[in-house]
C-alpha cells in the first residue's frame, strides 16, 4: 500500500510545545513567531522534517498557518479546512480562524501593536515578506528575521531530511531535452533583463532537468535548487547521496552539482552588476537577503520554467491520455466492486484498499505500473464526505451505510501521466435532497465541460459558470473549481487554476482539474471531478474568432442513480449520454472480466434505454 492510515499528528502535547516554543522565543528576544506549512521550497508538498506546523497543532491539512502570542496561539486555516481544524486542534491551547476572513498582515496589524513578531525567511515567500513588513510600517510591530527557526530546537525527535533516490525522465515521455530547455531558460532570462535565475520549485527543477525522485509524499519531487545562467553552465544544489552514478553522469552533462550547503555562498556570490530573477510568490524571503547581500540586483519574475511546464507537449498529452484510460479501467473495476456490496459491510478504509489494488491490477497488466497514488485517497462516507480534503485513517474509518453517499476522490502516478478523479456514488437508496445537489454540481462540471472561450481568457472568467446553478438554489463551495496537473509530477500545479484567485490565462496544453462540489457539515458532501485539456483555438461556425474549449482526459461512470434527469437541460442530457458512450467505447476494451464489462454497459447505458 502506498497509502498509510495512521495519523500521525496530535494535538495531545500542542499544550507543552507551545509552553517551550514560547521559551524559546523570549531566548530569541521576541513576542511571537508565525509557523507556516512550508519547507525552504514553498511547496504544497513537504517532507516529514519540515512538518513544523503538524508536530506543534495537530493540524494535518496541507495548507494553514499559526500565530503564537505571548498570550494566545491561533491557527489560520481556509474554507477546505475549517471543520478539520477545529477537530484536530486543542481548543484549551489554540483558537481557530478563516485565513481568508483575516488574512495573516490583517490579523497582526490589529493584534501585535508594539509587539516583535519573529519569523523563518527560508519559510516565507519575499511576496509574504513583503506583505508582513508593509502591515508592521503601517500598525507600528517589528518584523524580525529569525537566525533559526526556535521549533527545530525544541523538536527533540524531529525526522531527518529525505535522501530518495533520483531517476532520469526519458525524454521519449518528457517529449523535450534538458538541453533544449535550459536553452528556451536562457532566452526568457535574457528577454527579461536578467544574467540569471534561481529556481525553489522542485517541480520546475524536475522538468527543466527531466528528472524525478522521492522526496516528498505521493509527488516524484527531487528537493533542491538550482541557479541558471543566461549564458553559461547551470549549478544544481542537491545532495549527492540521492544521485547513483548513470543519474550523475546524466547531470553532470548538463550542469555544475554541489551539495545543498554550498547555495548560500553562491546566492552571497552575485555581485554588482548582475540581475537575478527571482519568484516572488515561490522565492524564499531568505533567498533574496543573501542575494541583495553580494550586491546583485534582484528581478522580481515568475519562475520562468513554470509557463513552459504547464503548456503540455504533445507527446505529454498522449502520455496523459494514456494514464487516464488506464487508471479508467481501473475506476470500472472498483465501482463495479464497490455496487456489489452491501451498505453497512466495508469501511472507508476498505475502499482507499481496493481502488490502490485495482490500479496496481490494472496498471501491472498494461506494462506501466503503477508507481504511487498521487495524493492521500479521500474516501469520505456520509458526514466525513462534507470535509472537502478528508483523510480517513484509522480512528475516523466510516462504515459505508445504506441511503448515504459515498465520495472518493483519489488519482494515480504513472511515468507517462498524473490523474485525479473524484466520484460520488449511491450507497443504496438515496433521498431526493442529495440527488437534487449531486445534478446541481454535475450542471457546473457540464458548464466547464462544454464551454469554448476566447485567447486570454483567465481561470477566474470561468469559474462562475460551474457555481451558477449552485447560486441560483442559494448553495456555493468553498474551493476551487479546477487545479493545474503535472505530467508525472504533483497534482497540484499553478501557475493555472479556474478559480477565484485564477489570474493566469488558459493556453494550449495546459490540463487543469473540473470539480466543483457541495458540502453539507455533518451531513453529506458531492464532488464530480473530471481531468481536462485546454485545445488550440478553433473556428466555430458563423462565429467571428476562433476559441479554445476543453478536451476531457478522464473516463469513468457517473452515478447516473444520483441524477434527477428533469433538472437537465436538452444539451446536459446529450452531454451526459454523449460522454458515457465515450467512457463506454474506450473502457470496455480494456476490462478483460465479462462482469466488468456488464456493469459498465448498464451504467452508461442512455437515458430511456
Amino acid at each position: 500500500m502506498f497509502q498509510s492510515f495512521e495519523e500521525s499528528a496530535s494535538s495531545a502535547a500542542s499544550a507543552n510545545r507551545l509552553e517551550l516554543l514560547r521559551a524559546e522565543l523570549a531566548h530569541l528576544g521576541v513576542d511571537g513567531f508565525i509557523v507556516p506549512r512550508a519547507d525552504e521550497h514553498q511547496g504544497e508538498y513537504i517532507p516529514d522534517a519540515a512538518a513544523r506546523l503538524a508536530w506543534l497543532t495537530g493540524f494535518s491539512g496541507s495548507a494553514g498557518y499559526a500565530v503564537v502570542l505571548p498570550d494566545s496561539a491561533t491557527l489560520f486555516v481556509d474554507g477546505r479546512y475549517t471543520t478539520q481544524a477545529r477537530d484536530q486542534v486543542d481548543p484549551a491551547v489554540m483558537q481557530t480562524a478563516s485565513s481568508i476572513d483575516t488574512p495573516l498582515p490583517k490579523y497582526l496589524s490589529g493584534v501585535a501593536a508594539g509587539m516583535t513578531i519573529g519569523f523563518d525567511p527560508w519559510l516565507h515567500t519575499q511576496a509574504e515578506a513583503a506583505a508582513l513588513r508593509k502591515a508592521a510600517e503601517e500598525t507600528g510591530f517589528k518584523l524580525v528575521p529569525l537566525p533559526h527557526n526556535p521549533i527545530d530546537r525544541i523538536w527533540q525527535d524531529r525526522p531527518l531530511a529525505p535522501k530518495g533516490k533520483v531517476v532520469q525522465h526519458p525524454e521519449t515521455l518528457a517529449g523535450r531535452s534538458a538541453a533544449a530547455k535550459l536553452d528556451e531558460m536562457g532566452e526568457t532570462m535574457r528577454a527579461a533583463g536578467g544574467t540569471a535565475a534561481v529556481l525553489t520549485d522542485p517541480s520546475s527543477i524536475a522538468w527543466v532537468f527531466n528528472i524525478r525522485g522521492q522526496d516528498v509524499p505521493h509527488t516524484p519531487l527531487p528537493l533542491s535548487f538550482a541557479i541558471l545562467k543566461s549564458d553559461g553552465r547551470p549549478t544544481l544544489f542537491i545532495d549527492p547521496d540521492k544521485l547513483d552514478g548513470a543519474v550523475k553522469d546524466y547531470l553532470s552533462a548538463l550542469a555544475d552539482l554541489a551539495a545543498p550547503d554550498a547555495f548560500d555562498a553562491a546566492l552571497r556570490g552575485f555581485r554588482a552588476g548582475e540581475r537575478v530573477l527571482v519568484d516572488p510568490a515561490l522565492a524564499a524571503e531568505r533567498i533574496v537577503e543573501l542575494i541583495e547581500e553580494g550586491g546583485a540586483t534582484v528581478v522580481l519574475k515568475p519562475d520562468p520554467a513554470r509557463l513552459p511546464r504547464a503548456r503540455k507537449n504533445d507527446i505529454e498529452i498522449a502520455g496523459n491520455r494514456a494514464a487516464h484510460l488506464r487508471d479508467g479501467a481501473a475506476m470500472v473495476r472498483f465501482l463495479h466492486w464497490l455496487d456489489l456490496q452491501p451498505g453497512g459491510t466495508i469501511t472507508e478504509i476498505d475502499a482507499a484498499r481496493r481502488l490502490e489494488a485495482f490500479r496496481a491490477e490494472t496498471a501491472a497488466s498494461d506494462g506501466m505500473p503503477l508507481l504511487d497514488i498521487s495524493f492521500d485517497s479521500i474516501a469520505g462516507a456520509g458526514p466525513n464526505a462534507a470535509l472537502p480534503h478528508y483523510r480517513v485513517n484509522t480512528r475516523s474509518n466510516r462504515t459505508l451505510g445504506d441511503g448515504e453517499l459515498f465520495l472518493i476522490d483519489s488519482g494515480a502516478q504513472y511515468r507517462d501521466g498524473t490523474t485525479d478523479i473524484t466520484r460520488t456514488v449511491a450507497i443504496g437508496s438515496v433521498d431526493a435532497e442529495r440527488r437534487r445537489k449531486f445534478t446541481l454540481v454535475l450542471k457546473g462540471m457540464i458548464a466547464i465541460s462544454t464551454i469554448r472561450f476566447p485567447v486570454g481568457t483567465r481561470g477566474m472568467d470561468l469559474d462562475p459558470l460551474a457555481r451558477v446553478a449552485l447560486w441560483k438554489a442559494g448553495c456555493d463551495y468553498a474551493h476551487g473549481t479546477g487545479h493545474g496537473i503535472g505530467s508525472y509530477l504533483a497534482v497540484h500545479e499553478g501557475p493555472q487554476s479556474i478559480s477565484r484567485r485564477g489570474a493566469t490565462v488558459l493556453e494550449s496544453g495546459m490540463i487543469l482539474s473540473n470539480e466543483p462540489g457541495y458540502y453539507r457539515e455533518g451531513h453529506f458532501g458531492i464532488r464530480i471531478e473530471n481531468l481536462i485539456l485546454v485545445t488550440p483555438p478553433a473556428e466555430i461556425d458563423g462565429g467571428d474568432m476562433p476559441m479554445h474549449g476543453f478536451e476531457t482526459l478522464t473516463f469513468a461512470p457517473i452515478d447516473r442513480r444520483l441524477v434527477m434527469a428533469e433538472l437537465l437541460d436538452e444539451h446536459e442530457r446529450a452531454w451526459l449520454d454523449n460522454y458515457h458512450t465515450e467512457v463506454r467505447g474506450r473502457l470496455a476494451p480494456l476490462l478483460p472480466d465479462e462482469a466488468d464489462r456488464a456493469w459498465l454497459a448498464a451504467a452508461t447505458a442512455p437515458w430511456g434505454s
